[in-house]
């Protein structure tokens, strides 16, 4: 079933939470997202093939390879939340997005617009997140 969205569609909390509206718009946000996402990887790697790594200043061999070294951490987060995306375009399909992984409850529209990837609500994420802090302080 193909939902058309409306041009200038935003979520409403008045709407029916999830609808199939919601869930096409949300899959039409990611999809945008990774495909940006997928093409600043391509940049990248183009950049990188086609930089002159025989420098042959010394203090110019470093910059460039610093500025690499900071383009492929960047990368690395990307392909990290491509895989995010990956899991929240799976939880479209099989209708789980948009519900808190560890409460079942609704993650909530202000929050799925801030981080499309989010998969627990703003008090599980903290929960979380202090339970994370007190281990690593152990």
């Amino acid at each position: 079933m193909t939902v058309k969205i409306p041009e200038g569609y935003k979520p409403a909390p008045k709407d029916e939470y999830m609808s199939s509206l919601q869930l096409e718009y949300f899959r039409q946000k990611l999809l945008t997202w990774r495909a940006e996402l997928l093409q600043e990887s391509v940049k990248t790697i183009s950049h990188l093939k086609e930089e002159n790594w025989q420098e042959p200043d010394i203090n110019d061999r470093a910059t460039l390879e610093t500025d690499a070294a900071l383009e492929l951490r960047t990368r690395d987060r990307y392909r990290k939340l491509v895989n995010k995306i990956d899991s929240a375009l799976s939880r479209v399909a099989d209708g789980s997005y948009g519900y808190c992984d560890d409460t079942g409850e609704e993650i909530g529209l202000f929050r799925l617009e801030a981080r499309p990837v989010a998969t627990l609500t703003v008090e599980a994420q903290e929960k979380h997140e202090r339970l994370e802090k007190q281990h690593r302080d152990d």
